[in-house]
């Protein structure tokens, strides 16, 4: 395997269960992006996110999972535009609490990526993640706009990929890095840094195999004594951070990671539907009805009622009356055609459903189970991206908008604390947690 399929495999491995279909009709067109807080190359970053554009109003879909239903588009007719919604307050006004704007650059000039949150005040950041130069580990208070160095990560021969799925806990913080050796077998080794700063060293390599089917490693977590991890395509093992080899947890040999104890596995269309706290055996299952695809976390599951209609087509001829083949293969009779019909937000067992608004994110981590990303229509039919806290109902604009090509990149977020996104000269830096 070449460097550029093992970086591609590690965006496109796993991503199928959560892939979304793009509506018809739409223009779709690559927007470089980074996921800010799992650093990429760049042949990875062109992968990792896609742009739909619809008739002035853009959205981000990033290749692990971020859907979205884009405001129709404007009549070419000559039809009246739709009224635009009600643009929200600023975050920083709606939230001021949990707002920090800082440069979107360290004082000596270098690019950084937020990675994740070490206390309410420190942000973790890397630098060397685009320019394919050395790379060091930061902590950035927030409040004095202080960098101080961690480390330098150490370069591996042979990497294909530069230190991925940063985590910290215990006082430690961890990352992996794919490397192969003339003649081995590519691997995963995971490194370890105290968080007061030292000299990394790692903690194991971890057998990869056949990236494109087994997929690398995520959901990486420190405990108090070790480090846990998951092979993206199932398999959960835990390591002593001082060093040794990777052991299989008991009872999760085929789950993934959701929020450390609790594993999962992903079925078919209710990912993470049945859970396992692989420390205390305790078990919950979620309420799921037939016609609903849903995405769960410990507590609640996101999701959407969906009604499938299949529907006979003519299959397509030319100018002569002859039938033109869908490739090497005849074209189908007929097509699937899918109706959403209520979207929603509720706790494991049922109870507490509360909607979730049409252009809510779909299939994409809702940040502390609570705050979904929605595409609002602005004046002029822009997009404007804003924040919905589903336990009160409020929203807050996040600010981003289309660039001059009509595309919009999604700030990152996953179900923790933390999101970042630039916006000119300054970098927003959300601390979720700080909104009760």
């Amino acid at each position: 395997m070449t460097d550029l399929e093992d970086k591609l495999s590690r965006v496109l491995s796993g991503a199928a269960h959560r892939a979304p279909q793009a509506p018809a009709g739409l223009l779709a067109t690559v927007k470089t992006r980074h996921r800010q807080r799992r650093a990429r190359t760049a042949a990875v970053h062109a992968a990792a996110a896609v742009v739909l554009v619809a008739g002035g109003v853009g959205v981000a879909v990033r290749a692990l999972g971020a859907a979205a239903e884009p405001h129709p588009a404007v009549s070419t007719t000559g039809d009246a535009e739709p009224p635009a919604d009600k643009i929200p307050p600023p975050v920083e006004k709606v939230w001021p609490q949990a707002v920090h704007k800082i440069p979107a650059k360290l004082p000596d000039g270098r690019a950084y990526y937020p990675q994740l949150l070490l206390d309410d005040r420190t942000l973790l950041v890397m630098t060397g993640v685009s320019d394919g130069k050395r790379q060091f580990l930061w902590s950035y208070d927030l409040r004095t706009g202080q960098p101080r160095q961690i480390a330098e990560i150490p370069p591996t021969k042979g990497s294909a990929i530069f230190a991925d799925g940063v985590a910290a806990g215990s006082g430690s913080i961890v990352w992996w890095a794919s490397y192969k050796e003339a003649g081995g077998p590519r691997v995963a080794r995971i490194w370890t840094v105290p968080a007061a700063g030292g000299q990394p060293r790692p903690v194991t390599d971890v057998p990869l195999g056949n990236v494109m089917k087994q997929g690398h490693i995520n959901g990486l977590t420190v405990t108090s004594s070790d480090v846990v991890f998951a092979y993206e395509k199932g398999g959960v093992y835990r390591v002593p951070l001082s060093g040794g080899s990777p052991q299989p947890v008991k009872g999760a040999e085929q789950h993934h990671i959701l929020q450390w104890p609790w594993v999962g596995i992903h079925q078919g269309k209710a990912i993470f539907r049945e859970l396992l706290n692989v420390e205390t055996g305790e078990r919950r299952d979620a309420v799921v009805k037939a016609d609903e695809e849903v995405r769960c976390g410990v507590d609640r599951c996101t999701g959407v009622a969906v009604r499938y209609k299949t529907v006979k087509v003519k299959r397509p001829r030319d100018s002569s009356g002859k039938e033109i083949k869908c490739g090497t293969r005849r074209c189908p009779d007929t097509v699937q055609t899918q109706t959403i019909l209520r979207r929603f937000v509720r706790d494991r067992d049922g109870s507490h459903e509360r909607h979730l608004p049409s252009t809510f994110q779909q299939g994409d981590d809702a940040s502390l189970e609570r705050f979904f990303k929605v595409t609002l229509r602005g004046p002029g039919n822009q997009a404007v991206l804003t924040l919905y806290d589903a336990d009160t109902g409020r929203s807050a604009d996040l600010g981003v908008r289309p660039d001059a090509k009509g595309t919009m990149a999604i700030p990152d977020g996953g179900l923790d604390r933390l999101m970042t996104y630039p916006i000119k000269n300054e970098m927003y830096v959300l601390d979720l947690a700080a909104i009760k």
